[in-house]
């Protein structure tokens, strides 16, 4: 999309720097043109008493005719060049949404993960714990068995005695 922009705007630039060239030849043709009227106001009136009514009309209609088209030639141009910055102002526009909601979702996730992280650091505190309370447990129990042995193996020697003192007895 940046890409898509990026051309637009180029494209634009591109297009605005041949307006401005088509303006200032515009305004030099213009400039001609007043020249040329003047030249031909002041020819004119020397024509005049040499040339016709009719001629004069006719070159009239003709210069009348080319300021016409010039001029409409010119609004098409400033009409294709106002298309073309809508299009590119609408085009910033949806690219500025885009990379907002781009950066509003990338928030969301990185909450999301801190989140995530937060949950695993607390489970593996838990899990710590839990292996202590068992390791505590199971030398609690090797305890007791331990203990539970000595006293069996006491048991049998006491049981042993006994039975050698009966059969004394």
């Amino acid at each position: 999309m940046e890409a898509d922009v990026s051309v637009m705007r180029n494209e634009l630039q591109s297009r605005d720097g041949l307006w401005r060239r088509i303006q200032l030849e515009c305004q030099k043709l213009y400039t001609e043109l007043l020249k040329i009227k003047d030249y031909e106001d002041t020819q004119g009136i020397q024509i005049k008493h040499q040339s016709s009514p009719v001629q004069l009309t006719e070159q009239l209609g003709n210069k009348n005719t080319e300021l016409l088209l010039f001029a409409e030639s010119q609004e098409l141009q400033e009409e294709e060049l106002n298309k073309i910055r809508n299009h590119v102002y609408r085009e910033e526009q949806s690219h500025c949404s885009e990379q907002e909601r781009m950066k509003t979702k990338i928030s969301d996730l990185t909450e999301e993960l801190h989140q995530k992280e937060i949950t695993i650091a607390t489970i593996m505190e838990k899990a710590s714990l839990l292996e202590r309370q068992l390791k505590m447990e199971l030398e609690t129990k090797h305890k007791l068995l331990t203990k539970q042995q000595l006293l069996e193996f006491h048991y049998q020697v006491i049981k042993s005695e006994n039975t050698h003192l009966k059969e004394m007895v």
